[in-house]
């Protein structure tokens, strides 16, 4: 977890050239500090350590194969003993990779698509939860896992399911409150309701009880 004296450091891997250097000035702007950004896979696993990020952001598509360099980087990144938190981005919903990233454990650990992170406040958002060892999914991602449940996600409501939408993707009660404009009762009984359903332990606070419903998502 970072440091509160000091500024979040951030490594960035992103082929596009302009991405990259708009990323960079987006960081500059929230009061982050790019210790690292390079183009690809490769030169961000090199020079790592010497960066010590306490956040790394990277695409899932890089040199040389375009395919799925981000995601076999940030697994491997996730092995290591320093352990940043890691957001991937994405041009698409790929959720085979999300689950992949996701098959390591939850804590620390985003992924977005490329659209939500040219807006500043959606960027130090999914940043700021991440980096304090939360999960952050798109929420498209997160449309996506539970449309290929069929059972026991049928069991919900329509509300239970914007409920644990909202909860996958890292909001707490709170918020989830506030976006549906409903009372915080309303949201921990629907919570209550979902965990239930899911067969899923309710004892478990806050953040576990989102690394709970992601664990379910994974679920083969």
């Amino acid at each position: 977890m970072p440091e509160l004296h000091r500024p979040l450091r951030v490594a960035l891997a992103e082929d596009s050239v302009l991405l990259r250097e708009g990323l960079i000035r987006l960081f500059d702007e929230a009061g982050y500090d790019t210790v690292l950004a390079v183009g690809d896979a490769e030169l961000l696993l090199a020079g790592l350590d010497e960066a010590a990020p306490d956040l790394v952001i990277l695409d899932v598509r890089m040199p040389p194969t375009f395919t799925d360099e981000g995601v076999r980087a940030a697994i491997e990144i996730r092995r290591r003993a320093q352990r940043p938190a890691v957001l991937l981005l994405s041009q698409y919903v790929e959720v085979v990779y999300a689950a992949e990233l996701l098959a390591g454990g939850a804590e620390g650990v985003g992924y977005l698509l490329k659209d939500r992170v040219v807006s500043l406040d959606e960027l130090e958002d999914a940043v700021a939860r991440v980096s304090r060892g939360g999960t952050v999914l798109d929420p498209h991602v997160v449309r996506e896992l539970m449309s290929r449940r069929s059972d026991p996600i049928s069991l919900l409501t329509a509300r239970e399911t914007e409920v644990l939408a909202a909860m996958a993707e890292g909001r707490s009660n709170q918020e989830i409150a506030a976006t549906l404009v409903v009372g915080q009762g309303a949201v921990e009984k629907h919570i209550s309701q979902i965990f239930q359903k899911l067969a899923l332990d309710d004892s478990q606070g806050g953040h576990r009880r989102v690394l709970a419903v992601l664990a379910w998502l994974q679920r083969g």
